[in-house]
C-alpha cells in the first residue's frame, strides 16, 4: 500500500500561472488605452507615462536594495502600478507629478505595508487621491494642445450637452487613459479571455451604478444620460483594471458581488450628489477599506460549524 501512496505537504496542485504572468497580461491589456492616450494627447502623455513607470520601478528597486530584501521588480507589479497611475493623470501635468505619485504609490502604500499582497488599498489610486488632495489645481487641469474647457462629465453635471460618440471613441479631454471606452473594453476583453479577471466585480459595479442613475440621476431611464456617464470619466478603467485588483478585492464569491454593489453606490453618490463630476477613485479607495468587513460577512461557514447535535 505504501508504494501506491505518496504523502507530502500541501499544496498538492500547482499552477504554472505566476504573478509575473498576470501582471504582464495586465500591462498588455493596458496598452490600447495607453496608446490611444498618446495618440490623443501627444508627446506629453508619452513622457508622463515613461517617467511615472520609471519612478515606480526605481522606487521599489532602491527600497528593496536599501532594506536588503529580495528584488521583486521582475514580477511587473511596479510597472502595472506606474502605468495605471500615469493613465489616471492629465497630460498637462508636469513630469515631477508622476515622480511624486510613483514614489508615494510604491513606498507609502505598497512597501511600507509589506510589499505586494500586503497593501490595504490600490497603490495607483492611493497615489492619485494623494495627488488630488495635494495638487488639486494641477490634477484638475485638463487643458492641452488638443482640448480646452471642461471634461464631458463636468459639462454633463453643469447641464450641458455632450457628444457621446466622441466619448466612446475617446476624442475628449480627461486623463491620459480614461477617455477611450473602446480601448479600455478591448483590454478588458483580453484579460477576461485569459481568465485573469471575470465579470463579477465589474458587472455588479456597472449594473449598480446604472440603476442608481435611473433612480436618483434626475433623468429617469434616459439612454443618452446613462451612456454619457458610463463612457465618461474613469468608470470603465476603474471597474475593469483597479476594482479587480487581486490584493484589494474580496476573496469570496459573494463578497465580490457585494463589493461591486458598494462601488456602484459610492460612485453614484459622489457623481450625483458630490461637488465633483467624478468619484471613481474615492469610491474604490473606500471600497478597499471595507473589504475586511465584506469578507467577514460573506465568508462561507465551514461544514458542520452550525450543525445541531442529534
Amino acid at each position: 500500500m505504501s508504494d501506491l501512496m505518496k504523502v507530502s505537504s500541501n499544496p498538492h496542485i500547482r499552477s504554472k500561472v505566476t504573478t509575473a504572468n498576470i501582471m504582464l497580461a495586465v500591462v498588455i491589456a493596458l496598452l490600447p488605452a495607453a496608446g490611444f492616450g498618446i495618440y490623443n494627447f501627444g508627446i506629453d502623455a508619452l513622457i508622463l507615462i515613461i517617467v511615472t513607470v520609471a519612478s515606480t520601478v526605481l522606487t521599489e528597486l532602491i527600497y528593496e536594495k536599501a532594506m536588503h530584501k529580495k528584488v521583486t521588480i521582475g514580477d511587473f507589479s511596479a510597472v502595472v502600478t506606474g502605468l495605471l497611475l500615469a493613465l489616471n493623470l492629465p497630460s498637462s501635468a508636469p513630469w515631477w507629478i508622476g515622480v511624486i505619485g510613483g514614489v508615494f504609490a510604491i513606498l507609502v502604500v505598497k512597501m511600507l505595508f509589506g510589499g505586494l499582497g500586503q497593501n490595504f488599498m490600490n497603490p495607483a489610486l492611493g497615489a492619485r487621491c494623494f495627488l488630488l488632495i495635494s495638487y488639486t489645481s494641477i490634477m484638475c487641469n485638463f487643458e492641452c494642445d488638443a482640448y480646452s474647457g471642461a471634461t464631458p462629465l463636468a459639462s454633463l453635471k453643469a447641464g450641458e450637452s455632450v457628444n457621446i460618440l466622441d466619448m466612446v471613441i475617446g476624442k475628449t479631454s480627461g486623463t491620459i487613459g480614461e477617455t477611450s471606452m473602446i480601448a479600455i473594453v478591448i483590454g478588458a476583453c483580453f484579460l477576461i479571455l485569459l481568465g485573469v479577471i471575470d465579470l463579477k466585480i465589474p458587472g455588479s459595479y456597472i449594473v449598480t451604478f446604472t440603476v442608481f442613475l435611473i433612480l436618483f440621476g434626475g433623468h429617469g431611464f434616459d439612454p443618452a444620460f446613462i451612456s454619457a456617464h458610463l463612457a465618461g470619466g474613469g468608470l470603465m478603467l476603474g471597474a475593469f483594471f483597479m476594482a479587480t485588483d487581486y490584493v484589494t478585492r474580496p476573496v469570496t464569491r459573494a463578497g465580490q458581488y457585494l463589493y461591486g454593489v458598494v462601488l456602484g453606490l459610492l460612485t453614484g453618490i459622489f457623481r450625483i450628489y458630490g461637488p465633483s463630476a467624478e468619484g471613481v477613485s474615492y469610491a474604490i479607495i473606500l471600497g478597499n477599506l471595507l473589504v475586511p468587513l465584506i469578507e467577514k460577512v460573506t465568508m462561507p461557514i465551514a461544514f458542520g460549524k452550525r450543525g445541531k447535535r442529534a
